[in-house]
């Protein structure tokens, strides 16, 4: 009786199979046989077992024969029948679920490093004894598929089909051990049935939504792009084409609704400590307060009074120079610009939209804007007037879509009015010691730590107050006239849904 053991063959996508006698694994474990008799014997009996199985030419072993007898042995025993599991049973259930391939043509090398690591598991736990589940599909929808079937002038579920067969067919050849009488495909009616019944019921329960956003769009590829397949230059991951900025109606998911849920169950996770830390950045909880700059003087039939602004450092307030505007912000419209101003912001912002005025991520972006003409009251001092800019790095669908520039005690705001001349920057907040002031000293007039309200006549009452105490009074006297309140943001956003083309789940 042979014990077979079978290593994967990378060149030729074989397996090897290492002949090991009963025989001699007895004498090995009795001591009857010294090392070299063992490795004699072995070889002797390799040759005696294996002799039909040499090429006589070449004199080597010829592995495809021997492969298609334990492949054609395999195929014909008959699987176990499946039948309702008793309670042993059941506590001795495993499952082996691998991440389903892309039927794009024909598998790869990592196809078969995945694909190997996962029977092992299969095979090592059902030789435990466990009732293991191992399932294989194809994750079959997406735009590979459409564009490979376009260039080919056939439809995408013909090419679809097609590969998911020749995939199957190497599968099957490399001896992985699926169910596949569990076998499904997205594409299959019968499964993206239910995709679209969990759908209607995120619909029904509110967990899903359309409305207009602004989304990476690929003229050449004709479809949504996540942030993650727009390269530093602005450019598509997959077509190469610049990336272009449109608003369009998507489905979204109300994930934020449990943000802070997620962030609290990252503690019950047995994850390394820095990937949990990577995650609860993502989450990014940031409790600050948001403040109604008042538009002044106000515009007619506009849908607010104010704009809303979000900031985590309320003991900064005084020191606000500027507010920044998304570019795809409610403000920027004709019907709200000064007709003096109108035709450069617009031009402008469409730029900062379109991706022409930088690469990658816009939220990373620093210097690019343009002032709107337009000018706000400070919360606490309506005498005081702000300006407005349009500026690039100011996402609409993060927080308020606005937020205060304060150069004095932020890099990006004073590299920003440097970039654009604007001016007034008010430094209100300073070192609490001379020993914090030594050790937080930079190239830039810029103070970014906690510290002391500077007794100046921007601060008025506030002036001595150290932040933290600031921060608490300055937004209980904003809540007290109806400008301003506590409140607690998240950098994570909804979920966009809509980024498939025609092969896609309807």
């Amino acid at each position: 009786m042979l014990r077979l053991h079978r290593l994967r063959h990378h060149a030729v996508g074989r397996h090897v199979l290492a002949p090991c006698s009963a025989l001699t694994r007895n004498a090995c474990a009795h001591g009857t046989f010294t090392a070299r008799q063992l490795s004699t014997s072995s070889a002797r009996l390799a040759q005696v077992k294996f002799a039909h199985w040499i090429d006589k030419e070449t004199g080597k072993l010829d592995t495809a024969k021997l492969e298609t007898k334990w492949k054609t042995r395999w195929a014909e025993a008959k699987p176990p029948v499946r039948k309702p599991l008793t309670a042993a049973e059941i506590d001795r259930l495993f499952y082996v679920l691998v991440m389903f391939p892309y039927p794009s043509g024909v598998l790869h090398m990592g196809h078969v490093r995945v694909y190997t690591i996962s029977d092992v598991l299969t095979r090592f736990h059902r030789m435990r004894g466990k009732h293991v589940v191992s399932p294989m599909g194809w994750d079959a929808f997406g735009l590979p598929a459409e564009n490979a079937a376009i260039e080919r002038s056939i439809a995408p579920a013909q090419w679809t089909q097609q590969n998911i067969a020749t995939m199957k067919d190497q599968l099957s050849r490399i001896l992985t051990d699926f169910d596949w009488d569990r076998e499904l495909a997205t594409c299959d009616p019968a499964y993206y049935k239910w995709t679209q019944h969990i759908f209607l019921q995120l619909f029904k329960n509110d967990m899903v939504y359309r409305k207009d956003a602004v989304v990476n769009w690929d003229p050449i590829d004709q479809t949504v792009l996540a942030n993650e397949q727009v390269d530093k230059d602005g450019r598509s991951w997959r077509s190469g084409a610049v990336v272009e900025q449109r608003k369009l109606k998507q489905w979204f998911a109300r994930i934020t609704r449990y943000a802070q849920d997620l962030l609290d169950d990252l503690n019950a996770l047995n994850w390394p400590d820095h990937v949990k830390s990577m995650q609860a950045n993502w989450i990014g909880r940031s409790e600050g307060a948001e403040f109604e700059f008042a538009l002044d003087p106000p515009i007619p039939d506009a849908q607010s009074k104010a704009i809303s602004v979000f900031t985590s450092r309320a003991d900064t307030l005084f020191g606000v120079s500027y507010l920044a505007i998304a570019p795809d912000h409610w403000l920027v419209s004709a019907d709200h610009l000064p007709a003096e101003h109108a035709n450069h912001v617009l031009k402008r912002a469409q730029e900062m939209l379109s991706g022409s005025s930088g690469g990658g991520d816009r939220s990373q972006r620093t210097k690019d804007g343009v002032f709107t003409g337009l000018y706000v009251a400070h919360p606490l001092d309506s005498a005081r007037r702000v300006p407005v800019y349009v500026a690039d790095y100011v996402l609409s669908d993060y927080g308020t879509g606005a937020v205060m520039g304060v150069p004095a005690h932020d890099v990006r705001d004073h590299e920003f009015c440097q970039i654009n001349s604007v001016p007034v920057h008010i430094s209100v907040v300073e070192p609490e010691t001379p020993e914090f002031a030594e050790e937080s000293k930079s190239e830039l007039p810029v103070f970014t730590g906690q510290g002391v309200l500077r007794q100046i006549p921007e601060n008025g009452i506030y002036g001595g107050m150290r932040s933290a105490d600031a921060r608490t009074t300055i937004v209980a006297a904003a809540a007290a006239i109806g400008s301003g309140k506590s409140v607690v943001n998240y950098r994570l956003r909804d979920w966009l849904l809509s980024r498939q083309r025609f092969w896609g789940a309807p």
